[in-house]
């Protein structure tokens, strides 16, 4: 691909600065059981190049999903058009110092690929994980989950970069839920998805993972009979999951540097910290000391590579509770005047790179836990985050968690159900009193920050000791309903077609009436055709696709502004017993998009 790329940017003849092109193709396969009954059974592949062009000091970007020769010259124009249609009201006048020359790959490092698992290995093993999880008749819904996803990129510019990088990622969930008369207690896996990593199936089902499922029931019902977290100001220990959550909203999003310069005012926030802060701000105890650090083994936002090409290094952002840097790649770091990191990450190939948090981590103490919880006359232990809910300033927080523990005389004690914690931002972490050594660090993820317009869902990585605060606002109660991020639809017209049929038929269909649809009705006839040696099969083809521009304003100036051209099909087949899906890019190609991965 890289071959292919580099030939196909030599032929492009716009008079742009610097041109760059980044590919991107992504394997993705959904298992998931509730109750021991198959949910979700999709794989699904997305495929496509981003065009980025900088002329007059204005990127201007396009997207396709073919990656042609001819398609990505045509990006290339429109990218070009972009950019100087909008450079008259540039935000910034950058440079190809933003896009330094890169060489260099990257993979993720792994024991078992993800392909030494069959499909129906993998729901045995979801189902047995259910019939674990229901550790009583007071469990009334079990649920198992595992994700895969193979994402492969490269990256060449017109300044020589050549990258290449392939991540693989597990994500996996295990929950229960208990009820009795009145009273309804959730259970995860320290929290939902939170068992997210860089790898392979050597980190879904290790050694600990029947215990885990079993004591996530065993605790669900032993939660129902507890009671609610008392409501006082007393010593909080949080263990790593729920840190996991308190580094990324209360650290991760304010250290931003787009939202730092008001790039994401009018949707994600802002943030407390100025510009100034830089170098100056306490921002906690002496003991918080908190990095960025992309290029940690299996963590789930792992790269050596950020998606502009800077290369990834570990970085003190606090150091001794001091502000030292921000989340902010290059071109934010040229505006800003301030130190960052290589986080410009994108969520995909149909979009561009904006300042993301990757590994953020809290880095180990000297206490071991035992240790920690001795030393604490009375206070309350936390564990895996249920709900959140923040300004957008990301000042004044309130979080909610599973499990609680009381703690008395250096013991932990009684049970608690419901707990909370309330604060703002600088006075929580100026109260950091004890700071966990290695042996009580634990590393979690999660596939679902989101941020920008068009909005991008990005995997975010985090590891974390465990760590007490003083003098924190704790209660109960019922639990706080809250969202990480509201889910915006794409930009531009979206276009549906759907065709349903069973085995040697087409099913109704539309009148053509493009290439496309026409494309589309004779993919349609011929899975119906093809599955006409089976009878009792069903299917349900449907079409989705973009055409859309965007212009990402801050103020009356303009941040980023492009063009994405995109289509999906999903085909759905069904038994009585069975349902099994999957998608892939459509290219309106009827040759090319009948030999694509369908399952057929």
């Amino acid at each position: 691909m890289i071959g292919h790329l580099t030939t196909t940017l030599a032929q492009i003849d716009i008079p742009a600065d610097w041109i760059g092109i980044r590919a991107v193709q992504e394997a993705s396969t959904w298992r998931a059981m509730r109750d021991g009954n198959p949910q979700q059974n999709e794989r699904g592949l997305s495929q496509g190049a981003m065009v980025e062009v900088l002329a007059q000091g204005q990127f201007g970007y396009s997207a396709t999903n073919q990656v042609s020769p001819e398609a990505i010259r045509a990006a290339a124009q429109r990218a070009y058009d972009q950019a100087i249609a909008t450079s008259r009201w540039a935000i910034h006048r950058f440079t190809a110092a933003v896009r330094p020359r890169v060489k260099g790959s990257y993979v993720s490092p792994y024991e078992q690929a993800l392909d030494t698992l069959a499909v129906g290995d993998i729901n045995d093993l979801l189902r047995q994980l259910c019939e674990q999880l229901k550790v009583s008749a007071e469990v009334v819904r079990t649920s198992a989950v595992a994700r895969t996803h193979e994402v492969e990129s490269w990256f060449v510019s017109s300044n020589g970069s050549e990258v290449h990088q392939k991540l693989m990622m597990v994500e996996s969930h295990l929950g229960a839920i208990a009820q009795s008369p009145g009273v309804t207690q959730a259970r995860t896996d320290n929290g939902y998805l939170a068992h997210s990593y860089q790898g392979g199936w050597e980190k879904f089902h290790g050694p600990e993972l029947w215990a885990r499922a079993a004591r996530i029931g065993q605790q669900a019902v032993a939660l129902l009979s507890a009671p609610d977290c008392p409501e006082t100001s007393t010593t909080l220990v949080l263990a790593p999951d729920q840190m996991m959550l308190q580094l990324h909203e209360s650290v991760g999003h304010p250290l931003e540097l787009d939202r730092i310069l008001g790039d994401e005012r009018n949707y994600a926030g802002g943030s407390f910290v100025q510009p100034e802060d830089f170098g100056r701000l306490v921002y906690g105890s002496a003991l918080m000391n908190v990095t960025f650090d992309a290029t940690q083994v299996g963590e789930l936002a792992s790269y050596r590579f950020d998606d502009t090409g800077t290369p990834a290094e570990k970085q003190y952002l606090i150091r001794a509770g001091v502000l030292e840097r921000g989340l902010g790649g290059l071109e934010s770091q040229a505006r800003l005047n301030v130190p960052g990191v290589a986080c410009a990450r994108a969520c995909s190939w149909n979009r561009p790179p904006i300042d993301r948090m990757a590994n953020i981590n809290l880095e180990p103490g000297e206490s071991d836990f035992d240790a920690i919880i001795g030393a604490i006359e009375a206070g309350v232990y936390m564990e895996s985050n249920c709900s959140w809910s923040i300004d957008d300033q990301r000042h004044k927080f309130q979080f909610g968690c599973e499990y609680a523990r009381k703690i008395e005389n250096g013991k932990l004690t009684t049970l608690l159900k419901n707990p909370n914690y309330r604060a703002t931002t600088p006075k929580f972490w100026g109260s950091l009193s004890q700071v966990g050594d290695s042996s009580t660090m634990a590393t979690y993820g999660t596939p679902y920050c989101g941020k920008g317009e068009p909005n991008q869902l990005i995997r975010v990585g985090h590891a974390s000791p465990v760590c007490a605060f003083e003098n924190i606002e704790v209660f109960g109660g019922g639990q706080l309903m809250s969202l990480l991020s509201s889910q915006a639809s794409a930009d531009g017209a979206w276009a549906e077609h759907i065709s349903e049929g069973s085995a040697g038929a087409a099913g109704q269909r539309h009148s053509p009436r493009s290439s496309f649809e026409t494309v589309f009705n004779r993919l349609a006839e011929a899975i119906g055709n093809h599955l006409g040696q089976s009878p009792g099969y069903h299917f349900r083809l449907s079409l989705a696709g973009e055409d859309s521009q965007f212009t990402r304003f801050n103020g009356s100036k303009v941040r980023q502004s492009g063009q994405v051209r995109d289509a999906q099909l999903k085909l759905t087949l069904l038994t009585s017993e069975r349902t099994t899906a999957a998608q892939i890019p459509f290219v309106g190609d009827f040759d090319l998009d009948w030999r694509s991965p369908m399952p057929r």
